[in-house]
């Protein structure tokens, strides 16, 4: 007789939930720390949006890279990613409030009879990252104040950019995968030209689409019914257009601002979070240069 199957969990990694001490819904934070001695002034950190289903690719992408260093130029660090109590890989109401900037507003329900959708919560959850998380996982393992990185696709990629702009002193490395930028006539064009200057913060901000992001579909989706309304509605977000724009218009600004804009060939705003995830690993954990360090 066979045993039955065992449930798998990712080696080195753990999860726990955190509610903000401000008062809301608990967070669930998905954990890996390296097993390795912690570098003198701390592990770099990557913290990511959207944690259901970005931390999987994260934690596979550092454990098959790290090992090989001078092949990979990808090093150990630790990997938080903020996700829900659910094991659904999204939680499309409660991101919907987290990660779309403000101001306040309500829509229509995803289903009929459902709760509206309601946006405008970023400015908490970027208290939750400082006040709560940050710290949370400080008392756990030595990390480098230095070497934080924020990664999200998507509405991530929207909340990346509003962290940016609002807070450019939380993370070093800005990491937005398809950030929706056309959302609501492209309000965060308003906080990009409001944004805090910090002169010699210089930090970095990646921003990257797919392929299939811009004015073509992907060649299978022609074949579908909902091909005319999808290309419509691309043309209407004009993802890649609005991102490298961004990039060539922040590039070198006053506070040192580098930037650089990166198209994944092939890729679809779905398929792209593989090759985006593993972009932002790449970036948080580079090795350092010990002139540079």
């Amino acid at each position: 007789m066979t045993n039955p199957a065992s449930v798998y969990s990712m080696p080195g990694t753990c999860f726990f939930d955190l509610a903000p001490a401000a008062g809301g819904e608990p967070y669930r934070i998905f954990l890996s720390i390296p097993a390795e001695k912690p570098p003198a002034g701390g592990w770099p950190l990557l913290v990511m949006t959207d944690g259901n289903a970005t931390f999987p690719f994260a934690v596979a992408s550092l454990v098959t890279q790290a090992p090989y260093p001078t092949g990979t130029n990808v090093g150990w660090g630790v990997i938080a990613a903020i996700g829900y109590p659910s094991d659904e890989p999204y939680d499309a109401l409660r991101r919907s409030w987290d990660l779309g900037p403000p101001p306040v507003k309500t829509y229509p329900p995803f289903v009929e009879g459902g709760p509206p959708v309601v946006i405008g919560g970023t400015g908490e959850l970027l208290d939750f990252i400082e006040n709560d998380l940050l710290p949370r996982i400080a008392e756990t393992v030595n990390l480098d104040p230095k070497r934080r990185s924020l990664f999200g696709h998507s509405f991530g990629g929207l909340f990346t950019l509003y962290g940016l702009f609002e807070r450019p002193e939380l993370f070093a490395n800005w990491i937005a995968a398809s950030p929706t930028i056309y959302w609501e006539n492209s309000e965060i064009l308003k906080n990009e030209a409001n944004r805090q200057v910090i002169p010699g913060n210089a930090s970095f901000l990646h921003l990257s689409a797919g392929e299939h992001e811009g004015d073509e579909l992907a060649p299978f989706q022609y074949r579908n019914e909902d091909a005319p309304v999808r290309l419509e509605k691309r043309k209407t977000e004009r993802t890649v257009l609005l991102a490298r724009e961004m990039a060539e218009r922040l590039n070198g600004t006053a506070d040192g601002l580098r930037t650089e804009f990166e198209l994944y060939a092939g890729e679809t705003h779905m398929s792209v979070l593989a090759a985006a995830v593993n972009r932002a690993v790449a970036i948080a954990f580079a090795v350092q240069d010990p002139a540079d360090s």
